[in-house]
């Protein structure tokens, strides 16, 4: 750490989400953003000059920001694939590191991350920004408190219309709607119920007739069982009009978020007995609350 005890932050990756990530620690308490890197050169000039990032801590290679950025902590918002890569070289240099969802491509590389973390004692926190949003907050602790009574079944869905060209869509940079929006659902599943699935099937689609899902699905489908009893049901896709919501179902009551995993408009609907009302709470900025956390 600096020797103003500040934690000095770096952002990889300058497309909208790391944009946010940077907003975030704009507002986060004893943290300065000190460093970026990105591909493209007219971002770097726009946004290390509206963060009054030196010239020399602007970096077009990812790699010079670890070495050289004087780093306590760093975002990762790159494509999928190069999180892993990315977070490895970052923890080896003794950098805490925050990566943007999905983690990684596959399961070696998550055990990678996970190791190298492990190796360096540093932090390795994946940004899944809903678990520090008021009303999914509300949600947790209504379930955990078994307020609905005992959960039985949890419905989610995260669908939009994904159009070309889109990285999303790439195969090869681990597209694909399960990794962007169906973890949104799976997350969701897991800090509901504050348990690990047990047992999953699944089915995907993809369109024969449709170009733009030559490299991977248009939908997937999956049912999960939770070890306490619970079954959840979910789907996501890129060729499905906007629905971004999920619904418990308990033996006293139910609640819905709709939509759920919005950057905003999140509205919360709950029922007990016969009692049914919406939830009124103050809205929050996610990744202010997830870069605060973080830097905690």
């Amino acid at each position: 750490m600096s020797s103003n005890d500040r934690l000095r932050a770096g952002v990889i990756g300058l497309g909208w989400a790391g944009q946010q990530h940077m907003v975030g620690y704009e507002a986060a308490a004893d943290v300065d953003l000190v460093g970026i890197a990105g591909l493209e050169s007219e971002a770097l000039q726009q946004l290390g000059a509206a963060y009054a990032i030196p010239d020399e801590h602007r970096y077009s290679d990812w790699r010079d920001l670890i070495d050289h950025g004087h780093l306590d902590l760093v975002s990762i918002a790159t494509p999928t694939t190069l999180h892993a890569p990315i977070a490895v070289a970052a923890l080896d240099a003794g950098v805490h590191v925050l990566s943007e969802k999905p983690m990684c491509a596959n399961v070696a590389e998550a055990e990678k991350m996970i190791a190298a973390a492990k190796d360096a004692e540093r932090k390795l926190m994946i940004a899944y920004r809903l678990r520090y949003e008021p009303f999914n907050k509300k949600a947790i602790e209504m379930c955990r408190n078994r307020e609905l009574g005992e959960i039985q079944s949890i419905t989610a869905s995260n669908c939009q219309v994904t159009k070309a060209p889109n990285i999303r869509l790439s195969k090869k940079l681990a597209g694909g709607p399960l990794g962007d929006v169906g973890v949104y659902c799976l997350n969701a599943c897991r800090y509901l119920t504050g348990e690990e699935p047990v047992e999953v099937t699944a089915m995907s689609h993809r369109p024969k007739d449709e170009p733009r899902f030559r490299e991977v699905p248009a939908s997937v489908v999956w049912t999960m069982r939770f070890p306490s009893g619970i079954i959840a049901n979910c789907d996501c896709s890129f060729n499905a009009a906007e629905s971004r919501r999920y619904r418990v179902q308990g033996t006293k009551g139910w609640l819905q978020l709709d939509p759920a995993f919005s950057y905003r408009g999140l509205e919360l609907r709950t029922m007990h007995g016969t009692e049914e009302a919406n939830e009124h709470l103050k809205p929050t900025n996610h990744f202010a609350a997830e870069m605060e956390h973080f830097s905690e």
